[in-house]
C-alpha cells in the first residue's frame, strides 16, 4: 500500500509593500481591500485595529491616507476565493452617464444600489462597472453616496484624478446640493443646522449617528424650494461630510426626510409606500455637483434631475 503525502500550503508570510505613485492619495483600507483580494472586509479592519498592518513601522488607522514610498507591512492573512467569486459573479452593468472623458465618469446613481460591496452587500455600483468594462485599467469611486440615496457620483478613471478631486472634497471645495422632501411645513428662517453628530454601532452592527454635543461639529444649509400640503422641498448642502448628516440633521430638526428607513417618520413612510403613492424609497437626491476638472483645471457643474418616482410624488402632493 503506497500512502500518498499530502503537504500543506506554505503558510502566508509578512509582506513589506512601497507605496508607488498608484498607491498615492489611498486610505489604509482601501489599499489593503485590494490588495488581499478573497479577504473579508470585517478580517482587514480587524487585522488595522489589532496593529498588525503598520505603515513605516508604526501604527495606522483604517483612514490613513498613504503616500509615495511609505512602507506598510501587511501581516500573513490566507486569502480564499470566495472574494474573487464574489467579484466576479457581480452583473456587468452600466449606468446613465452625465459625463465621461480620460479622467473621470459622472453618473446618476439609482436609489436602493449601493456604490461598493460590503456590510451585507455583494457588490456596488463599483463592481458593476469593472465587470462591464474589463478594459478598463483604473475605476475607483472618488466620493460616497448612501444606498438610498440616488444622483451624481463621481468615480475616477485614473489615480491622479482621484487624488486631486479627493483632495476637493477634503478641502470642501467641490459643491454638492442635494434635494430632500421632508415632513411638515420647515421654517423659512431656519437656514442654518449647527449640530453635533456622533457615529456608533447598534447591537447588530448597523452604523448609526445621533445628534450630540459630544459628537463632531457637523454644519448643514438649507433652502426651501417648495412648499407643499403637509411637506416641503429643500435645498440641502452640506459644509461638513458626516456619515448620513443630512438624514440625521433634519430629523433632529423634528422633519425626518419622506422615506427615510434609519431616521425617518415610520408611520409616514408606510402610509407613503401604500395605494395611491406607493412611494417605497427615500427622497433624497443629490441633485448637483460642482468640482474643478482634475486634467482641465476649469469648473464644472454637473446636475442629475429628480427620477420620475420623485417628480411623480411631487405632483400628486400638489
Amino acid at each position: 500500500m503506497v500512502q500518498r503525502i499530502i503537504e500543506a500550503p506554505p503558510a502566508p508570510a509578512v509582506r513589506l509593500l512601497r507605496v508607488d505613485e498608484n498607491g498615492a492619495g489611498q486610505r489604509l483600507d482601501n489599499f489593503l481591500i485590494r490588495l488581499l483580494k478573497g479577504v473579508p472586509k470585517t478580517h482587514v479592519y480587524r487585522v488595522i485595529r489589532s496593529g498588525e498592518v503598520r505603515v513605516n513601522k508604526g501604527r495606522a488607522a483604517a483612514d490613513t491616507r498613504l503616500e509615495t514610498g511609505d512602507e506598510v507591512r501587511v501581516p500573513p492573512v490566507r486569502t480564499s476565493d470566495t472574494g474573487a467569486a464574489s467579484a466576479a459573479t457581480a452583473p456587468g452593468r452600466e449606468f446613465p452617464v452625465l459625463l465621461e472623458d480620460e479622467h473621470l465618469i459622472a453618473i446618476d446613481k439609482p436609489a436602493g444600489v449601493a456604490v461598493h460591496g460590503g456590510s451585507g452587500v455583494a457588490f456596488g455600483v463599483i463592481e458593476q462597472l469593472r465587470r462591464a468594462r474589463p478594459q478598463a485599467r483604473f475605476l475607483e469611486l472618488v466620493h460616497r453616496l448612501d444606498r438610498d440615496t440616488s444622483g451624481v457620483l463621481l468615480i475616477a478613471k485614473k489615480r491622479s484624478a482621484l487624488t486631486a478631486l479627493q483632495s476637493q472634497f477634503r478641502a470642501r471645495a467641490a459643491g454638492k446640493t442635494y434635494a430632500a422632501l421632508v415632513v411638515g411645513r420647515w421654517p423659512t428662517k431656519s437656514k442654518v443646522i449647527d449640530v453635533p453628530l456622533h457615529k456608533y454601532l447598534t447591537a447588530e452592527g448597523e452604523r448609526r449617528v445621533r445628534a450630540t454635543d459630544a459628537g463632531q461639529r457637523s454644519i448643514t444649509l438649507v433652502k426651501v424650494t417648495r412648499e407643499l400640503e403637509g411637506f416641503t422641498l429643500l435645498d440641502v448642502t452640506i459644509k461638513t461630510g458626516r456619515t448620513h448628516q443630512i438624514r440625521v440633521h433634519l430629523a433632529h430638526e423634528g422633519h425626518p426626510i419622506v422615506g427615510d428607513d434609519k431616521y425617518g417618520d415610520f408611520a409616514m413612510n408606510k402610509q407613503m409606500a401604500r395605494a395611491p403613492r406607493r412611494f417605497e424609497r427615500m427622497f433624497l437626491h443629490a441633485r448637483r455637483l460642482a468640482f474643478d476638472h482634475p486634467g482641465l483645471g476649469e469648473r464644472v457643474e454637473l446636475e442629475a434631475p429628480l427620477p420620475p418616482e420623485c417628480e411623480a410624488l411631487l405632483g400628486q402632493l400638489k
